[in-house]
């Protein structure tokens, strides 16, 4: 094929994930960078083995974080980074921020070398710093970094709305904005089932509760399996991958550096966009409440608190 996807901790649960999605459809090659490399390379073989089952001629690959790994990355059409440390116990915030921080230099060092054109999808946590981290280290266009995490944040929504309402989740659009933890901000005026927005369907305890479990969505699965999420990261990744490669012009809710819109200036904060194959070709302004408004400034606040720690 002629688009190339190369995954940066492809050999994680997260990064595998994307791999195979990406893989699956048959959307472009796949070149699995990773520190582990002969686990890069057993995930990239395994994956292409699968390739003939699902009728997919996408080429995929597995290499560790090498000069030779990264030479196979060259000319990327969209890298999506899913390394970075998981908070340990007894490790601060602050160490979190710097460890992965010294992550995104090292990745983005090499990106920007061998893929000087490309869209990067930042979805190493904690997702807003770490966005603006690789933006600010990889000096690109604002339009060419993007993180991924209101597509996750608001198919957690749609699915709980679903689940609460017994429709199909086709059926159902949600709308999350502000970083991506317990800030954000899920807009239930936005949100719609066939249409009908949710305020005219569900009691506003019902739609406290989504939106409470929408923002503990993460924090709900690790207590579960003792980790993080992939499943849904993984899927939520590709997604976007998809629609900047087949240029879909699709609104989205993403992590994006922000200059003056919403009132939030020099930040990556999750707003609604049209996404496509240069990347942000537009950010989209809807008008909030005063509360609404006010939640959001709260939760770019967070950001910006993560965001001074390492100095970006």
């Amino acid at each position: 094929m002629n688009r190339k996807v190369t995954v940066v901790g492809g050999a994680g649960a997260v990064g595998a994930t994307v791999a195979r999605a990406i893989a699956d459809k048959e959307l472009a090659d796949v070149v699995i960078v990773d520190v582990a490399d002969q686990k890069a390379a057993g995930v990239g073989l395994d994956l292409l083995e699968a390739c003939p089952i699902e009728g997919s001629d996408s080429r995929v690959v597995g290499y560790g974080a090498n000069e030779e790994g990264w030479q196979v990355t060259a000319g990327s059409d969209v890298v999506v980074i899913t390394s970075g440390m998981p908070r340990k116990p007894g490790m601060s915030r602050d160490d979190l921020l710097n460890t992965n921080y010294k992550i995104m230099q090292a990745v983005t060092e090499q990106i920007v070398k061998y893929s000087p054109n490309t869209i990067i999808v930042p979805v190493a946590n904690p997702l807003d710093a770490m966005a603006q981290a690789v933006y600010r280290l990889s000096k690109f266009p604002r339009e060419r970094v993007i993180g991924m995490a209101g597509v996750l944040d608001s198919a957690r929504m749609r699915t709980f709305i679903a689940m609460e309402l017994n429709v199909s989740v086709e059926n159902v659009h949600a709308f999350v904005l502000g970083g991506h933890g317990d800030t954000m901000v899920p807009l239930p005026r936005y949100s719609t089932v066939a249409g009908i927005p949710i305020t005219e369907l569900l009691s506003k305890e019902r739609i406290d509760a989504i939106s409470k479990r929408t923002a503990d969505g993460g924090a709900e699965i690790t207590k579960l399996v003792g980790t993080s999420a992939w499943y849904a990261p993984g899927s939520a990744a590709a997604e976007m991958v998809e629609i900047i490669l087949k240029d879909k012009k699709k609104i989205v809710p993403c992590s994006v550096f922000l200059q003056g819109e919403y009132g939030v200036q020099d930040l990556f904060v999750g707003v609604p966009v049209k996404l496509g194959a240069r990347g942000v070709e537009q950010i989209i302004q809807i008008k909030l409440t005063a509360e609404e408004d006010a939640a959001l400034k709260k939760s770019a606040g967070a950001v910006k608190e993560l965001v001074d720690v390492i100095k970006v």
